[in-house]
């Protein structure tokens, strides 16, 4: 396996740098340090997600004829490496452009797929993923959000939960249940819904990071049009099974402090012992994240030798996130030991390291259960990866009406 850039590869990475050199210094000019989920640094996020989309920078892999560069898988990576050392990287489309659209742009027909996924493209309209629901998290199928035919419309009510970013995006893609006389995956019926319904209610969940990033969203007999349906009646779970295998390669790769961060911050604090970074109970926590870090590392490289071959990643991206985000809330937890009394201090004017091992602290329980939890996806390796044998699953011939629920 050669881990360097082909000449063809070097190329468009030399392209890129020197667009991004030009390019990114007139967007900080612009907009300088925004304060993230403004109003001002949405508006500096589509700004720069029009610029890229002008040039050809956005949604590289998708067809130029409905916005995208017309590139490949590799060249998408590249561009994304070359971004984010540029420090531009808004989270504000990742979910709809990564999951939502690409799953329109299978299932919908032409005329929804010309109206929704150009201005997308270009960071007009964000999209957002109504999956989970209080009764049904990483159990998606078990969902209880009603859609009951009436006509040539759907009117639906029910509630879902964790939806990332509902409460400011235009368009969403839900999921819900259509026939509860069957098994519980063969009932479910997808549609795309308009955020901005006035049957649409979205309540900002206030997290303990101190960020609202996550909503409850009601639906009160919200009318859908069955030309809003993507894919076939009852084949819901099927529309579902492409959304989330884009969203677990999407937050496979999450951003956060590494080894490294916290090896430099042990470097400056000092114990009862001596330096943190003498303590040989904490080198040996070093030495097993650098043996995690290289292992996730080359299983990044085979998903990138696999792209660069026109090949889909499967169901191995579910390693990653297991990965990353396991190790994440563990070397935050020991950071923040580590610092002592300063441990305690979420102002990054008075915290060591900016408090960004408080912030990754406080954030990676919701990485752990975002795109499935661990126990999900470690069934997903078991199964699928591994060739295990398969869960136990008592509930897979029964109607869902029939499925005890407690109550």
């Amino acid at each position: 396996m050669d881990f360097n850039d082909s000449p063809e590869e070097a190329a468009y990475r030399e392209k890129a740098r020197a667009w991004l050199a030009e390019n990114a210094a007139a967007h900080r000019a612009k907009f300088g340090e925004l304060k993230p989920n403004t109003a001002e640094h949405m508006a500096a996020a589509k700004d720069w997600q029009a610029t890229k989309a002008a040039a050809g920078y956005a949604c590289i892999t998708w067809p130029a004829a409905i916005g995208g560069g017309g590139g490949t898988p590799i060249q998408s990576v590249i561009f994304g490496q070359e971004e984010g050392k540029a420090g531009l990287g808004y989270g504000y489309f990742t979910i709809g452009l990564g999951m939502c659209v690409p799953t329109v742009m299978a299932f919908s027909d032409s005329e929804t797929k010309k109206r929704f996924v150009s201005p997308a493209v270009k960071g007009e309209e964000i999209w957002c993923q109504l999956f989970s629901e209080p009764a049904g998290g990483s159990d998606v199928a078990a969902l209880r959000t009603r859609a009951v035919k009436d006509g040539d419309e759907w009117v639906i009510n029910g509630q879902k939960v964790w939806t990332t970013g509902a409460h400011y995006c235009d368009y969403g893609i839900l999921l819900t249940r259509t026939d509860p006389d069957v098994p519980k995956h063969k009932g479910l019926t997808m549609f795309w819904i308009d955020m901005k319904d006035a049957a649409v209610e979205c309540r900002p969940i206030h997290q303990m990071s101190g960020g609202r990033e996550f909503n409850e969203v009601y639906f009160t007999d919200l009318r859908v049009k069955d030309s809003q349906r993507l894919g076939e009646v009852g084949d819901g779970w099927k529309v579902a099974l492409v959304t989330l295998m884009n969203e677990r390669l999407a937050v496979g790769g999450s951003a956060g402090p590494n080894y490294r961060e916290v090896m430099k911050l042990a470097r400056d604090l000092t114990g009862p012992t001596g330096p943190a970074i003498k303590d040989q109970a904490f080198r040996e926590k070093i030495a097993d994240w650098y043996v995690q870090s290289e292992g996730l590392k080359f299983t990044r490289f085979r998903t990138m030798t696999a792209l660069s071959r026109g090949q889909t990643p499967g169901p191995e991206s579910s390693i990653g996130k297991i990965i990353s985000a396991n190790q994440l809330q563990e070397m935050a937890n020991t950071a923040v030991e580590m610092e002592d009394q300063y441990g305690i201090l979420v102002d990054p004017d008075h915290a060591p390291a900016e408090a960004a091992f408080q912030q990754s602290l406080m954030w990676a329980p919701g990485l752990r259960i975002a795109g499935g939890t661990d126990e999900i996806l470690k069934n997903i390796i078991a199964e699928r990866v591994l060739g295990l044998p398969g869960d136990v699953r008592v509930d897979k011939d029964v109607a869902f009406k029939d499925m005890p629920t407690g109550r």
